[in-house]
């Protein structure tokens, strides 16, 4: 199990409006395995909603509070993501409730369901996916977590781009060595992901697209059987060309059809088109494995994950470092990697400037912006030999952050409190 040890796990959550999922590993290579929110079934959605008890506090999760809801015996509450993001209060039989604490209830009730292999404190690593990552859904996500009380020791979020490429990383190779497209269907929209390499950089780089195109609902399809059959008939037709359309301009290795939508039998000229040269795979859990594999990758990061490395909206898309002078040598101090979530970017090194006055940093694009130098004048800083705190972050994905604090030189000079910050467009 490498770096784990007494059955404690790595967890891919993947949350969302409309459901929750979960799947574990055990250790670094070990495949991830899903969990079924029923006992007895093999339902790996769990729907992400509440359900207060009429009258009493007496709260329900899942399955259960989707059947309390239609039995109209209390209160649902849907859309916990979106609610906790919004900030503002729920109001349920005339009691205010924090939407954040009501999300923090659900992700410890469906966490759960993990006692099925091990008890939710032996969770070692915790890996959040959610469709879109931006910094109001990370503080709402550490937010609850803070109420969780877990005793993980790593917790990370990634959007579900990022978990579709940790995904591919882990499958075969001749299954992403040219274009993979991935197509999920929920509610009135498919999400189609496009992954292609450029195999022309060191390390090699992966982008992913992404669009989302209009389609109809399964719950808005006619009952009677004629006219079902034949909106099922156009939408087949309809799916067709957009496939074909997804595929047009390369090869396409492999592709992948996750959601509910799609387990209905109705992908038959759509299919006979996916299936010529390509391999196709239906499926639902492909966000939460991804998810596990990305925190595999992440405690013990391995040969393949240097060779690759994914450039998207929430990754830092340049190199930031710097030459110094060490035990007599030039030599590349490296600040900020290329390929991190730009906010998880952060660095603190201590160093002594010669002169005192001035930090060069190299910028290196891996998107073709080339290298250029950046140097940060300090002000108010004494001249000759001086040493140096230097804090690196990122403040959005493109904007980088250099706080700079004089430390001092012992007895001979003093430190101050005082902090310079410089923000660096990227």
């Amino acid at each position: 199990m490498g770096f784990l040890s007494n059955g404690r796990l790595i967890v891919g959550y993947d949350l969302g409006d409309d459901f929750a999922q979960i799947s574990y590993s055990l250790g670094k290579d070990e495949e991830a395995e899903t969990l079924s929110g029923q006992t007895g079934a093999q339902t790996y959605n769990i729907p992400a909603l509440l359900c207060k008890r009429t009258g009493v506090n007496q709260w329900y999760y899942g399955q259960e509070a989707l059947k309390y809801a239609q039995e109209n015996q209390g209160v649902p509450v849907r859309n916990l993501l979106s609610l906790a993001c919004d900030g503002e209060k729920v109001v349920i039989e005339g009691q205010e409730f924090d939407p954040v604490a009501l999300l923090a209830l659900f992700m410890k009730r469906s966490l759960s369901v993990l006692a099925q292999v091990a008890p939710p404190d032996k969770i070692y690593a915790l890996m959040i996916t959610c469709e879109q990552i931006d910094e109001k859904v990370i503080r709402v996500l550490e937010d609850a977590i803070a109420g969780l009380r877990l005793k993980a020791e790593h917790i990370s979020f990634q959007s579900h781009v990022e978990s579709f490429y940790n995904y591919m990383l882990r499958q075969p190779e001749g299954l992403w060595n040219y274009r993979s497209i991935l197509c999920d269907y929920r509610g009135d929209c498919i999400r189609a992901y496009t992954m292609e390499l450029n195999r022309k950089t060191t390390p090699v780089v992966a982008f992913i697209g992404k669009e989302e195109i209009p389609f109809e609902n399964f719950e808005n399809l006619p009952e009677a059987e004629a006219l079902r059959s034949e909106k099922l008939k156009c939408m087949d037709q309809e799916f067709k060309e957009l496939a074909e359309r997804l595929c047009r301009g390369s090869i396409v290795s492999s592709v992948y059809l996750i959601g509910e939508s799609f387990r209905e039998e109705w992908l038959h000229e759509s299919l006979r088109f996916l299936c010529a040269g390509r391999r196709v795979f239906q499926g639902s859990n492909l966000f939460s494995k991804g998810a596990c594999y990305a925190m595999q990758e992440k405690l013990a990061p391995g040969e393949i994950g240097q060779k690759y490395v994914f450039l998207g909206d929430e990754k830092l898309k340049s190199n930031v470092g710097m030459h110094v002078q060490k035990q007599g040598r030039e030599t590349y101090l490296a600040l900020l990697d290329a390929g991190v979530n730009w906010y998880e970017a952060r660095q603190e090194v201590s160093l002594y400037l010669q002169d005192g006055k001035e930090l060069e940093l190299l910028i290196t694009s891996l998107v073709g912006g080339g290298s250029r130098t950046v140097q940060i004048v300090l002000e108010d800083f004494p001249e000759g030999l001086s040493r140096i705190n230097a804090r690196f972050s990122m403040a959005a994905e493109k904007r980088l952050v250099v706080e700079i604090q004089n430390l001092g030189l012992g007895a001979f000079r003093a430190g101050n409190d005082h902090v310079q910050r410089t923000e660096i467009e990227l």
